[in-house]
């Protein structure tokens, strides 16, 4: 029996985000890469974004579960990032959220080691990356 891919979407945004912004940069980006909103696991972010409603919208409207990580978490991800940022790691202490996002909630989940299906991709507001790993 075959069972479903993990499939977890980090997110980074600004202060003040919409819910809109945020599922327009997944519904843009997820069909470039075979998959769509309804194959998501769940959704991951850095816990500076616990109170952010626009994330909490999102969550809520796709039905998924959403998982915050601190700087320190993320921190052990940042050599298996595809890009770093020195504004983040300033501002947050992790060289980058999305990608080290997705990767940390896949881990936890799943006890594999993850890899990025989706590096990177940003609007003016929001970033986004895709991890997985097949779950045995």
């Amino acid at each position: 029996m075959t069972v479903a891919p993990l499939y977890i979407a980090g997110l980074g945004c600004r202060r003040g985000c919409s819910e809109a912004v945020l599922r327009e940069l997944l519904e843009q980006t997820l069909p470039a890469y075979g998959l769509h909103l309804v194959d998501l696991s769940g959704l991951a972010s850095i816990e500076q974004k616990r109170t952010e409603p626009g994330l909490l919208a999102l969550a809520q409207t796709l039905g998924l579960p959403l998982e915050f990580f601190s700087a320190a978490q993320l921190a052990a991800f940042d050599s298996r990032l595809t890009q770093h940022s020195a504004i983040a790691l300033r501002a947050i202490g992790s060289a980058g959220v999305a990608e080290a996002c997705a990767l940390a909630q896949v881990e936890a989940l799943s006890g594999s080691r993850a890899e990025l299906l989706i590096s990177k991709h940003s609007n003016a507001s929001a970033s986004f990356a895709l991890a997985s790993v097949r779950r045995a």
